[in-house]
């Protein structure tokens, strides 16, 4: 596998799990990709602020403007003033884990992924296929799961 073929199965991962993200009961703003890479930043950056967001993520400010008011609005993160700039807001997880919170976390990804195998004209995937796949995203997670860092290239 090369850097490419990586990237285009991380895309798919992605689709994925995005696929596997349960609706919202209120009405969704911005894409989940945008809300999930701009609570990843809050979560490992507590008290950051919109415009650190948007320049550690490469989204632009107004996405992560969206998905923090999104966020916000689900109970998963918190705002307050900046002291040092008190026209700018700092952002961290809730205190409490909110009840969207637990619903995402609770959430399978087994639907999606059995949707991704499926075969061209609908047919349920091979149940071997769907145990491998299961068996390594288990072993990718184990080991690369997010917050471990990446060894540097070359």
């Amino acid at each position: 596998m090369n850097g490419v073929e990586l990237f285009l199965l991380g895309r798919t991962l992605m689709k994925v799990g995005e696929q596997a993200m349960p609706e919202p009961a209120t009405g969704s703003r911005g894409s989940v990709r945008s809300v999930l890479v701009t609570l990843g930043e809050i979560v490992a950056s507590p008290g950051t602020t919109v415009g650190e967001i948007a320049a550690r993520t490469g989204l632009p400010q107004s996405q992560v403007s969206t998905a923090v008011a999104r966020l916000v609005e689900a109970g998963s993160v918190e705002t307050e003033p900046d002291p040092a700039d008190r026209r700018r807001r700092l952002v961290r997880p809730a205190a409490e884990p909110s009840a969207r919170v637990a619903e995402v976390r609770t959430a399978t990804v087994d639907d999606a992924l059995a949707a991704a195998l499926a075969g061209p004209d609908g047919a349920a995937p091979d149940p071997a296929a769907l145990r491998a796949v299961t068996e390594a995203l288990a072993t990718l997670a184990r080991h690369l799961a997010p917050g471990r860092p990446v060894p540097p290239a070359g």
